[in-house]
C-alpha cells in the first residue's frame, strides 16, 4: 500500500527499499517475510498519534522502533506493517535535581542520560549492556536491566511516569512526579515490558539516583560455578548489597581472552566481578572478601577507578568476544537464586548432548543468566533442541522465559508453560482494551 493519506500529513517517512531494509531487523538475527510498507520517521507526538490512528483505521500493523538493539525480535517488521521510528524523538527534557528526576523523550541513548544526570551529580541507574546505543524507549518496551539491577533494579523501577499512544491514537499520560502514589491502577508498571504491544511510548519520567561517592571493586575466580554462587550468596545472607555481582563461565573467558590476547582463562573455571558502592563501599568490601576468600582460589580489591573500570570493561567485552566466533542467538533466562549453580551445569550439560557451543553470563546477583547459543556451530536442529531446553529447565525449576531481554518473537511458544492458559488470555483481553483494533506490533511478547 502507499499510504498516500498519511504520507501528506508526515514532515519525514520512506519506502526506499534499503532504508525499509534497515528498519525490518533488530538484534535478535529474525528475518521478516518481505519489507514493510512504510517506514514514518517521528518528529514528534503528533506524527506518532496521526500515524497509529491512520493504521487503527486502515488495519495496518504498526511496530514501533527505537534503536534496533534488541535481541528477541521485537523490533522485527515484515510485509504490510508500517514501521514507527521514534529515534528522532531524542530530547531530555528536563534533569530535576531537586527531585533526582528526568523528563525524557524516547529516542535518548541510555548513556546520554546517564552523562547528562551525572553532571547534576546523579545518575540514571538502570544499565542494560547496551547503554552506549540501546534508547530510554526501547529499555521501557522490554523491562531492560544491567550490571547494577542487583542493587538499584531495573527499568520498571526508575519509571515513575510515562506518556504513551495507545492503539486508536489517543495519548495518555500514567504515573506521577512523586515517588509515592497509589491513586488509580498502576498502568506504568504495565506499560513497562509490554514491548510496544499496549502503547507506543512517547515520554517519561524517571527516577535518578545519587552518584557514589566511593566503589570497592573485587575479582575472584573459582574452581566450580557451584563455589562461585556460594560466594555471592554468602555474601547476599550476611546483608551486604553489592552493586554489581556478574558470574563469567570457562567458555566465555577463553572467548574473551582469545579477542584481546589476555589469560583470564587460565586463573580459574568461573570469573565473578563484585562491587560496592556508596559511602560504606570498602567497609561493606572488607566483608565481602572475607566470606569470599575461602571459596575462591584467588581475589584481588581495588578502589581505582581506572582498575575498576577495566574489569567492568571486561564483563561488558563478553558478548562481542563471543559474537567474532559466527551469529550468536543471546538468550535471557532468570531462575531463583538457589538454582543458578544448577542452571549453569545444566546448560553445560544441554551443550555437551546436542553439540552446541553456548558461553554463559550471569547477573549473579539475582538469578538472571545469558546462555549465549553460537548458532552456526551444530544443525539447526540441534541448536533448536539446544535453546528448548534451555527454556524448559528455567521452567522446571520455577524461573523465567526472560529477565529482560523481552519475548518478541522468539519465546512466543513457550509462553502458555510459563504463563498457563487463563493468565495468557487474561494478557490479551488487557491488550484489546489498549489496542482495540489489534495493529501495535502484532506477533510479538503475548500474541
Amino acid at each position: 500500500m502507499s499510504h498516500v493519506d498519511l504520507t501528506k500529513a508526515l514532515a519525514s517517512w520512506s519506502t526506499d527499499p534499503d532504508e525499509l531494509a534497515r528498519v525490518s531487523v533488530d538484534r535478535s538475527g529474525v528475518s521478516p517475510a518481505g519489507l514493510p510498507d512504510l517506514v514514518v520517521f517521528a518528529k514528534d507526538v503528533d506524527d506518532v498519534q496521526r500515524t497509529v490512528a491512520y493504521a487503527a483505521a486502515h488495519n495496518v500493523p504498526v511496530v514501533p522502533r527505537g534503536a534496533g538493539s534488541g535481541v528477541a525480535g521485537g523490533a522485527v517488521a515484515g510485509a504490510g506493517t508500517i514501521v514507527l521510528d521514534l529515534s528522532g524523538l531524542n530530547r531530555i527534557v528536563e534533569i530535576r535535581s531537586d527531585e533526582a528526576i528526568a523528563v525524557v523523550e524516547p529516542g535518548v541513548i541510555t548513556a546520554h542520560l546517564d552523562e547528562a544526570a551525572a553532571a547534576h551529580g546523579l545518575r540514571y541507574a538502570p544499565d542494560p549492556a547496551s547503554a552506549a546505543i540501546s534508547t530510554i524507549g526501547g529499555n521501557i518496551a522490554t523491562n531492560a536491566g544491567g550490571l547494577r539491577c542487583v542493587k538499584y533494579g531495573v527499568t520498571r523501577d526508575a519509571v515513575l511516569a510515562v506518556d504513551a499512544v495507545l492503539g486508536d491514537g489517543t495519548l495518555v499520560s500514567t504515573g506521577r512526579r512523586t515517588l509515592k502514589g497509589v491513586t488509580g491502577y498502576d498502568l506504568t508498571s504495565l506499560l513497562v515490558g509490554s514491548e510496544g504491544t499496549l502503547g507506543v511510548v512517547v515520554g517519561a519520567t524517571l527516577r535518578l539516583s545519587p552518584l557514589p561517592v566511593s566503589t570497592a571493586t573485587a575479582s575472584a575466580f573459582f574452581a566450580t560455578a557451584e563455589d562461585a554462587v556460594a560466594a555471592v550468596t554468602a555474601v547476599q545472607r550476611r546483608g551486604l548489597r553489592p552493586s554489581t555481582a556478574e558470574l563469567l563461565d570457562q567458555a566465555t573467558l577463553v572467548a574473551i581472552d582469545e579477542a584481546d590476547g589476555g589469560d583470564l582463562h587460565t586463573r580459574g573455571e568461573v570469573f565473578l566481578l563484585l562491587q560496592t558502592d556508596g559511602y560504606g563501599a570498602e567497609a561493606e568490601m572488607a566483608v565481602a572478601e572475607q566470606v569470599i576468600r575461602p571459596l575462591a582460589t584467588s581475589v584481588e580489591t581495588t578502589t581505582d577507578p581506572d582498575v575498576a573500570a577495566r574489569l567492568v570493561a571486561t564483563r561488558r567485552a563478553a558478548l562481542p568476544a563471543i559474537e567474532r566466533h559466527g551469529r550468536v542467538l543471546i538468550e535471557d533466562i532468570a531462575v531463583p537464586r538457589s538454582r543458578l549453580a544448577e542452571t549453569v551445569t545444566a546448560v553445560a550439560s544441554i551443550a555437551a548432548a546436542t553439540g552446541v557451543r553456548i558461553f554463559v553470563f550471569a547477573h549473579a546477583g539475582d538469578g538472571n543468566l545469558h546462555p549465549i547459543v553460537l548458532a552456526d556451530s551444530a544443525p539447526a536442529e540441534q541448536v533448536d533442541r539446544a535453546v528448548a531446553a534451555i527454556f524448559e529447565h528455567a521452567i522446571a525449576v520455577g524461573g523465567t522465559l526472560t529477565g529482560e531481554h523481552g519475548v518478541g518473537v522468539l519465546k512466543r511458544p513457550w509462553l502458555a508453560a510459563e504463563l498457563g492458559d487463563p493468565v495468557l488470555d487474561l494478557h490479551r483481553r488487557i491488550k484489546a482494551v489498549f489496542d482495540p483494533a489489534g495493529i501495535l506490533n502484532p506477533g510479538k511478547a503475548i500474541g
